[in-house]
């Protein structure tokens, strides 16, 4: 399937920007159209390389005179636009409804009727809830759990796009990625938040005993995962996106501390969100089938990572700053 002019909804945020660039190095005869909010996670920063290739919309995806402005003349839609931090979701569930569920909604209804030729829902591993105990790794085919007004949001998301695919014809394709890290990620997720904690000798905050256990898969190896469903994805089916990882949460920040040279008695266990979930692990090889494979194994995607942050330190100074990171910080982690 070929594509001339694609809108990524999104494109300013992380998983988002990255695959902007992606999409620009593998198809540069593309025109794409970024529409994004520019909320908290937002960032035009991250796309300032780019600025002479892409046309920018700054609007809201619930918003259908902002989707109309931008959907004009496209004939592949992206959407990774959303509310995605847990954390946030339990301080604040509307908004996740209103951007997930309802933006998607105008999203799709413009899209049949503007006639794109395929609508790609980027959504996460999260629906299918909690798999700790167990050793079974998600199949496109098992039933949604979600735990979180996040997960909840994005699971209701999901039905909303294969609703259009069945009852409206629209050709619908969806996928669910695995926790991503690498380049741009704003700095409340793990990751960013230890490795940039640990610059400034910070704590690095660590949910219950530091046991819960993520897949981690690098940005770009998402970003292609995505282009493969996008071109080679069957109509009306999802695929896991994973990279094959178990890694927990200690792990996490011991690397991290180790890298940086800094001590262990940085990590402070604080106690657990409500609900959390201990373990995510999806199956992958649907979407391998179709050609993609993940190229960064975890030490060398978080080296690589860890790279970035330290040769971007004004970026992410600068996110750091803004009163809705610093807000955050003290409604959720002070105290706990």
């Amino acid at each position: 399937m070929k594509f001339k002019r694609v809108l990524v909804t999104g494109g300013a945020g992380f998983i988002g920007s990255n695959y902007v660039h992606y999409a620009l190095e593998q198809h540069p005869d593309w025109e794409i159209v970024v529409l994004d909010k520019l909320t908290y996670a937002g960032n035009l920063e991250n796309l300032e390389p780019l600025k002479p290739h892409i046309e920018f919309v700054q609007g809201d995806i619930a918003n259908s005179e902002d989707v109309h402005k931008a959907m004009r003349g496209v004939d592949a839609v992206l959407n990774f636009a959303a509310e995605s931090h847990v954390d946030r979701s339990l301080l604040g569930p509307l908004p996740f409804v209103k951007t997930n569920v309802e933006g998607t909604l105008v999203l799709l209804e413009e899209a049949r009727k503007v006639g794109v030729k395929r609508f790609l829902q980027v959504s996460t591993d999260e629906v299918y809830g909690d798999l700790h105990g167990l050793e079974h790794h998600s199949l496109e085919a098992d039933p949604f759990r979600p735990r979180s007004p996040y997960s909840a949001s994005k699971a209701a998301a999901e039905h909303m796009v294969f609703a259009h695919g069945i009852s409206f014809g629209l050709d619908v394709v969806l996928t669910r990625g695995s926790n991503t890290y690498g380049p741009y990620q704003y700095p409340e997720k793990i990751i960013p938040l230890f490795i940039t904690n640990a610059l400034g000798d910070k704590p690095l905050p660590l949910y219950g005993d530091g046991s819960a256990v993520r897949d981690y898969m690098h940005a770009r190896d998402h970003a292609s995962g995505i282009d493969t469903v996008l071109h080679a994805g069957k109509s009306g089916e999802a695929y896991n996106l994973g990279a094959r990882e178990q890694i927990p949460g200690t792990e996490v920040a011991q690397r991290i501390l180790e890298a940086l040279g800094k001590p262990r008695s940085l990590i402070q266990f604080v106690t657990d969100r409500p609900g959390h979930d201990y373990r995510y692990s999806v199956n992958p090889s649907k979407a391998e089938q179709l050609g993609w494979e993940r190229k960064y194994p975890f030490p060398e995607g978080l080296a690589e990572t860890l790279e970035w942050y330290l040769e971007n330190q004004g970026w992410w100074r600068r996110v750091r700053g803004k009163r809705e990171h610093q807000d955050l910080m003290q409604s959720w982690y002070v105290g706990r």
